[in-house]
């Protein structure tokens, strides 16, 4: 058995990267997990994953304890696939223990070092999915989270939302998701849902990887000078968050991945503690809700 025998979690852009990892450690501690993204064929996009893939691993991962995963071809920017995504979870599962927001649409000039004005509108499709996509997750979760009266709904962002890092819609998107998941705190506390966020450092993603390898030049040096973390220690932290039985008490707060690890004794697969980069990049701006009430009162 293991600490989440039972529970079932929606982890949104699990073909690959850093919501891979967390399905599978989820999974591994009993979840079921509904596994998301757009990659159903191998060689539909230039890395490696698909959601098929992932979820093979994690009934692989899950089999003792016994967590499984159920893929789901998902692009988040349609929202009547959203909407049949979730009408499923309730049908199939009856219940909604954790949704984790990872999907994130980066563009493909992310890197590159030209001002707002010189790039394309386009680009707003990391508004699209990554902010709007964040919130219609999180209000169908919701649907199926408040009549049970319990939930963690976690938001992956970063410490762009204090340091600018790779543009003006890169840094918004994550600033608006940091506050909005803090305002959904405020909105879900009487339900006994919980809201957080959690800023990663560098993951060594399967993207990650690849630009370090090809674009390490065009990179900021805060990043590259990180050690990084496998894809799978945030998905170590988020397990110690759903288990955690005072988990409101931490609700509507923006945490640094790194330093939650250390409040929970979490390790990444390795067993390195992994760096807080508060010092270098920036410090939060929301605290949990139970110790500070933003609530204009």
């Amino acid at each position: 058995m293991g600490n989440l025998t039972g529970k079932v979690a929606v982890v949104t852009g699990a073909s690959r990267g850093i919501g891979r990892g967390i399905a599978l450690v989820l999974a591994e501690q009993g979840c079921t997990v509904y596994v998301t993204g757009r990659t159903v064929n191998p060689g539909d996009y230039y890395l490696s994953g698909t959601v098929g893939e992932t979820a093979a691993q994690c009934n692989e991962r899950g089999r003792d304890s016994g967590g499984k995963g159920i893929a789901i071809a998902c692009d988040h920017a349609d929202d009547a696939a959203v909407a049949a995504l979730f009408d499923r979870v309730r049908t199939e599962a009856g219940r909604l223990d954790i949704l984790v927001n990872n999907a994130f649409q980066l563009s493909d000039d992310l890197l590159e070092p030209k001002p707002f004005w010189e790039k394309p509108l386009s680009n707003l499709e990391m508004w699209d999915v990554g902010v709007r996509s964040n919130f219609i997750a999180a209000w169908h979760a919701a649907k199926i989270m408040a009549p049970q009266k319990s939930g963690l709904i976690v938001a992956i962002s970063g410490y762009t939302g204090v340091t600018y890092t790779y543009g003006v819609i890169f840094g918004t998107s994550k600033s608006a998701v940091d506050r909005m998941s803090r305002d959904m705190a405020i909105e879900l506390e009487p339900y006994n849902i919980a809201s957080v966020v959690m800023w990663q450092g560098l993951t060594l993603t399967e993207k990650a990887r690849y630009n370090l390898d090809k674009m390490a030049a065009k990179m900021t040096t805060s990043v590259t000078g990180q050690t990084g973390s496998t894809v799978e220690h945030p998905g170590r932290v988020i397990a110690a968050m759903a288990a955690d039985p005072d988990i409101m008490k931490r609700s509507g707060a923006t945490y640094i991945t790194a330093e939650l690890a250390d409040e929970y004794g979490v390790t990444d697969v390795d067993g390195r503690r992994i760096e807080s980069m508060r010092a270098k990049r920036g410090s939060p701006l929301w605290g949990p809700i139970s110790e500070n009430d933003y609530r204009g009162k």
